[in-house]
């Protein structure tokens, strides 16, 4: 058998037991390890070994748990609350003022937690109810929560973004840095269509009422001062890291440390919430690391198969496609298969083929991260298997049906895929900071 058909029925394998429900790292790692046994007798054994070995030795991924514990203390501790309270009063008198308040919110949640699962939570059980009780359009608001959480993948310090980075083999600080522009580039579009919309049509965001708008100036300085306790932290942590005072790590330890003694200050941080933030971080790091170790583990596979020559000579050579057509098709095989898959799976189904690619066509692998990212918030909510679209499903009450949900996030898709493309077409909007900071 050919090594390209080795490579097809590899992949077919993999694609056919993600299919039946398996785990993304076992159905990768059984396929990777099984692959180099036949292939290369008991010495093919060494490749799941050296990845293994690999992933111990990458310091940067003592963030992860670092990171990930941050955003739980904030989210159980009821931290969040405050910060949406704090945009309940001082945005209220705006149409559509707690939507964006609540875009602001899943800015604040994804500088906090990296996940977009997060916000989801946070926004489906805090946000949803109070807009809902104050009549704002079911629709709108819908995909307001399903695009606002989306950016926990994005703006740092994004899990997705380690990921990518461990694949890729490309710093995390560089990559953290070029997704904060991107990043508040969207929200900012999603907050100008918010308020054009509810300008025009008030009826879909309607401006709180006099008697509630009508709260003591020092209870809005108090509620103030409780909201931006999640900016300072994050201020905490990433200011030291930006002007080199700091490892990447030990900004991760920083901010972790800080949400702690918050949680600590405030008098909510219960065993209750201890315990389940332990618990969430183990399960979320485990398994991110056992997605990574199958990732390279396939990777190693693949690359010395040379399938990566395969699908460079395939599009180069036999169809004659330019660097911009081949990245536009990557593109769109991410939002076929964000239809299916989640980011992470998506990631390490093709990153073998697709980065090594990148490299080759000439284009900086950094900015390659932010697109694929994007891509991947696209993928997050377009119909009709988006990720998000069934958590808001789950989460959602039972006036918000399927079809809204589906409604909902068409304008913001619209939106995002204007951000990939002002980010395609300028990669300074990705690159500026990054080399900024790092030219020091």
């Amino acid at each position: 058998m050919s090594q390209d058909l080795i490579a097809i029925f590899m992949f077919t394998s993999m694609m056919m037991l993600l299919f039946t429900g398996q785990r993304v790292f076992a159905a990768i790692g059984f396929v990777a390890a099984i692959s180099a046994f036949f292939l290369w007798g008991a010495g093919g054994s060494d490749i799941p070994f050296s990845a293994g070995i690999k992933l111990m030795n990458w310091y940067p991924l003592v963030t992860l748990p670092m990171f990930v514990f941050m955003g739980y203390v904030m989210s159980e501790s009821r931290i969040a609350d405050d910060l949406y309270r704090m945009f309940h009063v001082w945005m209220g008198p705006v149409n559509g003022g707690l939507a964006i308040g609540t875009i602001a919110l899943m800015v604040l949640i994804s500088a906090m937690n990296g996940l977009s699962v997060a916000g989801m939570a946070i926004g489906a059980t805090i946000a949803l109810p109070e807009l809902l009780r104050r009549n704002y359009d079911k629709v709108m608001v819908t995909g307001v929560i399903q695009a606002g959480s989306s950016l926990g993948i994005l703006i740092p310090p994004s899990v997705v973004l380690v990921l990518y980075a461990m694949i890729a083999r490309q710093p995390v600080g560089q990559l953290w840095l070029a997704g904060v522009i991107p990043g508040l580039i969207m929200a900012g579009l999603f907050i100008v269509y918010i308020w054009a919309r509810c300008r025009i049509n008030p009826s879909l965001g309607p401006a709180l009422s006099a008697k509630e708008r009508n709260v003591p100036l020092p209870e809005k300085l108090r509620l103030l001062r409780a909201g931006l306790l999640p900016l300072t932290i994050f201020v905490a942590m990433m200011v030291p890291f930006v002007l080199g005072w700091t490892s990447l790590v030990e900004s991760s330890a920083i901010g972790a440390l800080t949400a702690f003694l918050a949680a600590v200050i405030k008098g909510r941080m219960t065993w209750a919430v201890f315990d389940t933030s332990l618990r969430q971080t183990l399960a979320i790091s485990c398994m991110f690391m056992w997605i990574i170790l199958a990732a390279l583990a396939f990777g190693a596979v693949f690359d010395g198969l040379g399938a990566v020559k395969s699908i460079e000579g395939l599009f180069i050579g036999e169809w004659g496609l330019s660097p911009w057509m081949i990245l536009v098709l990557m593109q769109l095989s991410f939002l076929v298969m964000g239809m299916f898959l989640d980011d992470t799976a998506m990631l390490v189904i093709v990153a073998p083929l697709y980065v090594p690619l990148v490299a080759v066509l000439g284009y900086d692998l950094v900015w390659y991260g932010v697109l694929y990212t994007i891509t991947c918030q696209i993928a997050y909510i377009t119909p009709p298997f988006g990720y998000n679209l069934f958590l808001m499903r789950a989460m959602a009450p039972p006036e918000i049906t399927i079809f809204d949900i589906y409604k909902s996030v068409t304008p913001f898709v619209l939106i995002m895929i204007l951000t990939l493309l002002i980010v395609g077409v300028f990669p300074e909007t990705a690159l500026w900071l990054p080399d900024m900071v790092y030219s020091k």
